[in-house]
């Protein structure tokens, strides 16, 4: 866990490093009046720090764009600025960024007055466009400057984190949802393959077993009719499938001719009706059981083959162990249907019937799946306990995605039906500190306010937020872990990295 922490610090530090571009301008926060502007489409993300705009004097429009969800840079693509004021257009085209993701626009207002900035984009998917509206042009610089001072965002306990750097970790932002969020059943429940998912093959009569060369091993993929083993009765004394097999076909071979020669007599009337079908009907009870040995015994033995294509589960005899009619011999699954059987306390019994679905947890890679990912489905609960566990059982049935191996265990978070909403974020958003949870609030896409939250119950996937923030307020959803050892290695100049 040590060494975990020490390369994620590390990470973060050479984070910190590659934002540092100590061939380009630094400007100083405080050198000239600043605009930062924030907008997001279904497509992008926008983050552009300009100069006051003040009416005849050129402004820098310093742009970086992201796309969504994957928050990565927009490296190819061409866009066009517009600021239009009072009807009247100022635009300028770039047909590639100056940097990865970064598009630096100089633009001369002509107008006073208020209007808003469009941003046109065209790249291969197609042609988008970001508004951004409020933007406000001054007749002097003194009134930008006034503007610019009432306008600065606090920055107590906050972290700056830009965009260059967020480009290169696993980064998003969300807002919060508001969403129903019923009552919460965690629980552990255990692995078991379906009833149709699989088979247990037995002996058919008593003898010898002889697996098949390497190809019955726990594990082994088998198909439909391939030999897995036989059972032979040679050199038994008692309960000799050989002896018993070749005493069969005696018997239905003499049935068989002393049934013809009785019938050749019938014909001219020397024996009965009666003698002929007494020899008839030993003729049929020996056929019979000579076929029906004859269909699963040679006079080597029984030959088993698969019913069902899959793998070998379980081998529960060695090879030359003697097996009786009905000992069951090794299980076959496919292993693509499983159920999670767990048990609940008795006190969750009036919301049993209200179970809707649920998160299941591997614990194996902490990997969090949802119902709708492995076609899940609530098969029953129980209605009553016994003397021997006095939890109730719930059955749940699952698509195998390669990641279930039946026998273990999962942590489940089994959800139920309601009317009541709640405010919930992603797990991942929340940073735990000696018991106390924290999310990164997005001041802009660059400055990030640690905001302490007050939790309730957790789905395995997203946890409800009783208060600490609002529906409104953007919240880092990945990379809140960086940010965080950003802040505690020290906070950067806003503007490092920025091409100006």
């Amino acid at each position: 866990m040590k060494n975990n922490i020490f390369i994620i610090a590390i990470l973060a530090m050479i984070l910190t490093s590659c934002s540092l571009h100590h061939d380009e301008e630094v400007h100083d926060e405080h050198e000239d009046a600043k605009v930062q502007l924030t907008a997001y489409s279904a497509e992008f993300e926008l983050f552009a720090e300009a100069d006051a705009f003040v009416v005849g004097k050129s402004s820098n429009v310093l742009s970086h764009f992201s796309h969504l969800p994957s928050f990565k840079a927009l490296e190819i693509g061409s866009i066009t600025i517009r600021l239009i004021v009072d009807g009247k257009e100022i635009t300028q085209t770039l047909d590639k960024p100056s940097r990865k993701g970064i598009f630096s626009f100089d633009i001369k207002p002509e107008t006073v007055g208020k209007g808003k900035i469009i941003f046109d984009i065209k790249t291969e998917e197609g042609n988008f466009q970001l508004i951004i509206a409020h933007i406000i042009v001054f007749a002097t610089e003194n009134e930008a400057d006034e503007a610019a001072e009432k306008a600065i965002l606090s920055k107590t306990n906050t972290t700056v984190f830009t965009k260059e750097q967020s480009w290169k970790i696993d980064y998003s932002s969300d807002l919060p949802k508001i969403e129903p969020f019923g009552q919460i059943i965690k629980t552990t429940a255990q692995i078991l393959s379906s009833q149709g998912d699989e088979i247990i093959v037995s002996a058919k009569t008593n003898g010898i077993i002889a697996l098949s060369n390497n190809s019955v091993l726990e594990g082994k993929a088998v198909t439909t009719s391939r030999i897995l083993f036989s059972i032979s009765g040679s050199g038994l004394a008692d309960n000799n499938s050989s002896v018993r097999f070749a005493e069969a076909k005696n018997n239905f071979d003499k049935a068989k001719l002393d049934f013809e020669r009785v019938k050749e007599l019938a014909k001219s009337n020397i024996i009965s009706n009666k003698d002929l079908l007494i020899s008839q009907n030993q003729y049929e009870n020996t056929k019979a059981i000579y076929e029906n040995l004859n269909q699963n015994f040679s006079p080597t033995g029984q030959n088993v083959s698969s019913p069902i294509n899959g793998f070998v589960e379980q081998l529960f005899v060695q090879n030359g162990t003697y097996v009786e009619a009905g000992q069951p011999i090794l299980t076959i699954t496919q292993n693509k249907t499983l159920v999670l059987h767990a048990n609940v306390q008795q006190k969750y019994a009036p919301i049993l019937g209200a179970i809707c679905s649920a998160n299941i947890r591997t614990l194996h890679d902490n990997r969090t799946y949802t119902f709708e990912q492995l076609n899940g489905k609530v098969l029953s609960y129980g209605k009553t306990t016994n003397a021997d566990n006095y939890l109730i059982p719930i059955i749940l049935q699952i698509d195998n995605l390669g990641s279930f191996v039946a026998g273990g265990f999962v942590e489940i978070f089994i959800k139920t039906l309601t009317n009541i909403e709640a405010l919930t974020i992603p797990n991942p958003s929340l940073m735990e500190e000696q018991g106390n949870y924290f999310v990164y609030v997005q001041i802009n896409p660059e400055l990030f306010e640690k905001r302490e939250v007050k939790i309730g119950a957790t789905d395995g996937i997203r946890t409800e937020i009783i208060k600490g923030i609002t529906s409104t307020e953007r919240i880092v959803t990945n990379g809140a872990v960086l940010i965080k050892l950003s802040q505690a290695t020290g906070t950067l100049d806003a503007h490092s990295g920025h091409v100006h």
